[in-house]
């Protein structure tokens, strides 16, 4: 409390969201994005109370926000970094149980070398696809052939694959969302047929999640929605009412 001013997080509510959010989704596995310390809410509290209402996948941006996800929800069964992890993030990485994204060939390749170098060890990885966003991860279909090569580095074991929308509004520009999807798509069937297994996939946000099921996939990563933000309309996929309240005398 600061000048009569103070912040009420009610925890019980994310739960509440979390699961109206998975019944929505359906087999679409819930993917909660905690990043940024859970959007200001408190990252410890938040993930342990997810994790209490029987969510088991978590993203975070950084592997230290990571390693407070895993003290928070021992049980949690995948806990993804969308940033980007280092050489110097192994020991965190493979102590902790997080899978990083992978981004880029050069990364990969320092994080299969650091991996086997500390005893032939093998690193759990997704593979980010930039599909059109034009921020991380290969490009595609130009930089498909090195994500391939991902596949073969003896240090990482490539667990799934993943795009970020640039934008989802079906009734604006839905060409968008649905031309990075194919991409995806095309993407995917190539990797892995060469890994020959299928991976998890996951493409995503909240806003898709809401306004385009058509996309689902293995996961779906919901981080504001999760907060009770951008789903206030209980006529849409999903309803969900913030968790935070501001007050003052």
């Amino acid at each position: 409390m600061c000048n009569g001013s103070w912040v009420e997080i009610h925890v019980d509510r994310v739960c509440r969201n979390a699961q109206a959010i998975q019944h929505a989704l359906g087999g679409t596995r819930l993917i909660a994005v905690v990043k940024s310390d859970a959007y200001g809410h408190g990252l410890g509290p938040v993930a342990e109370a997810l994790g209490r209402a029987g969510v088991r996948d978590f993203a975070v941006a950084y592997s230290a926000e990571a390693s407070v996800v895993r003290s928070a929800v021992p049980q949690a069964e995948r806990i993804l970094v969308l940033g980007t992890a280092f050489a110097e993030d192994l020991p965190r990485l493979l102590q902790d149980g997080i899978t990083p994204m992978v981004v880029s060939l050069e990364q990969a390749v320092q994080l299969s070398d650091a991996a086997w170098a500390a005893g032939r060890k093998t690193l759990p990885v997704h593979i980010k696809l930039d599909t059109g966003m034009g921020r991380l991860g290969f490009i595609c279909p130009a930089e498909l052939d090195q994500a391939a090569e991902v596949l073969q580095l003896p240090g990482l074991h490539v667990e799934g694959l993943c795009t970020h929308f640039a934008m989802v509004e079906p009734k604006r520009r839905p060409e968008a969302a649905q031309q990075q999807a194919q991409r995806f798509q095309q993407a995917a069937a190539v990797l892995e047929e060469q890994a020959g297994r299928r991976l998890f996939r996951h493409i995503s946000s909240s806003r898709a999640a809401l306004l385009a099921p058509d996309f689902d996939q293995d996961g779906a990563r919901v981080g504001i929605s999760l907060y009770g933000y951008g789903s206030a309309d209980p006529g849409q996929r999903f309803f969900s009412r913030p968790v935070l309240q501001w007050k003052s005398k």
